[in-house]
């Protein structure tokens, strides 16, 4: 990699990575509240919760809605529409009616806002990189797009928990205002990406239904290794205090263990985005997954606060290494003409993942006790692991792994 290269990624470093820190501080600070303002608003537990996956449920439905508008208007401009409907959503969330069922609705409906917003700005960051970033340099990258939304989300709880001795819950909500504000400030700023006339009017003519005919084959199949690692990603963040309340650890313990684990996971991000781009994208999707899977199996087998750290602490590297892992594939595998619109699928598999993951924990949970079900989960990882393995384009490598002339990183062999 020459100084010129390593020169045009620090120079875009500021605006593709400033706005994202920024957006996923907002999302930290507002997250750990969601149902505590519910509640105080007068919702049951149920309720609560209920409000709680509106933010899950806004980024699913306007998944693909997403592709199309980036496609449509540009990733800048969507940027700037996924900002302005944060802010609105965060206003929302400010409204407080006192408790009530209209109290309720409003805050329900903002947070329903942000989710969709959410899913708008990341899908648009995510394109807005690939075009812009060579592409023997995309995973580094995307692993630091990745990277950097998680330490905005470490970041924001902190900030939001000051904020909120000062005033109230409302004082998270202003943190992420704040963050939203800035982000946008920055968006504004980024330039457009330059394109032909030729390749808007080729743009224009895209759909999705034409994206799912054309490219059905890789999202069933590297697309079924996607849903698996996504399942066992998010199953992670609920098996840690699981576990710790099944072995008698105390809350505060929990917490702790949760922490140490999200520090080892923010600390890697950087280095596997460069095997990656040497080496290609198996020599971290397959370790990812397989890590994740281990360490499901070995926190079965843990019995003590120390031991649990350290099952959480393989867990919490596993997910580290595969920081844009699934941004990176969804890129190289991504057509230059509807790449939004791509991506806006890609997204879909990657979200219901995320919903099936803790459905086969509680479900497996459920029926055989959780030492099953967290085993169980840990098989997704390895069979996550295989998919991946085999269905991951290769590629031709020249000296330390870079494509030779003319290649993608993912250009598969003959």
């Amino acid at each position: 990699m020459g100084g010129g290269e390593e020169f045009r990624l620090r120079s875009i470093a500021f605006a593709a990575f400033g706005p994202a820190t920024l957006f996923g501080l907002a999302e930290g600070a507002m997250l750990p509240v969601i149902v505590l303002s519910s509640i105080d608003r007068g919702a049951s537990t149920a309720v609560a919760a209920l409000i709680n996956a509106l933010l899950g449920i806004g980024s699913i439905v306007t998944n693909i809605p997403s592709g199309v508008l980036a496609t449509r208007i540009g990733e800048r401009k969507s940027m700037l529409v996924a900002a302005a409907v944060a802010v609105a959503g965060l206003i929302l969330c400010l409204v407080n009616l006192g408790r009530g069922a209209l109290s309720l609705i409003v805050f329900g409906l903002g947070i329903l806002l942000l989710g969709a917003a959410s899913s708008v700005y990341t899908l648009a960051r995510q394109s807005y990189l690939t075009e812009s970033v060579p592409p023997h340099m995309r995973a580094r990258a995307l692993s630091t797009l990745g990277g950097v939304l998680r330490i905005g989300m470490f970041a924001g709880p902190f900030l939001g928990a000051g904020a909120e001795e000062l005033w109230g819950l409302s004082g998270a909500y202003y943190v992420s205002l704040a963050a939203m504000a800035a982000a946008a400030v920055i968006v504004y700023r980024v330039p457009d990406l330059e394109k032909s006339e030729q390749q808007r009017a080729a743009a224009a003519q895209v759909t999705t239904l034409g994206i799912l005919k054309e490219y059905w084959r890789t999202f069933l199949t590297l697309g079924a290794g996607v849903v698996l690692l996504s399942a066992i990603r998010q199953t992670r963040q609920v098996v840690i205090p699981l576990w710790a309340a099944h072995i008698g650890l105390s809350p505060t313990a929990d917490s702790l263990i949760y922490g140490i684990a999200g520090l080892v996971d923010v600390s890697t991000f950087y280095p596997a985005g460069k095997v990656m781009d040497l080496y290609g994208r198996r020599w971290v999707a397959v370790p990812c997954a397989t890590v994740l899977g281990l360490s499901f199996v070995l926190m079965t087998t843990t019995h003590s606060a120390v031991t649990l750290t350290l099952a959480a602490m393989l867990m919490g590297f596993g997910n580290g290494i595969g920081s844009g892992i699934v941004m990176t594939l969804s890129a190289d595998v991504s057509p230059e003409v509807g790449r939004p619109t791509f991506l806006g699928v890609w997204r879909e598999l990657s979200d219901t993942g995320q919903g099936v993951g803790p459905l086969i924990l509680s479900g497996v949970t459920a029926v055989a006790g959780l030492v099953a079900g967290v085993i169980v989960s840990g098989l997704v990882g390895f069979a996550a692991a295989a998919v991946l393995w085999v269905f991951i384009p290769r590629r031709a490598r020249g000296r330390r792994g870079k494509p030779r002339a003319g290649e993608s990183p993912a250009s598969p062999t003959p």
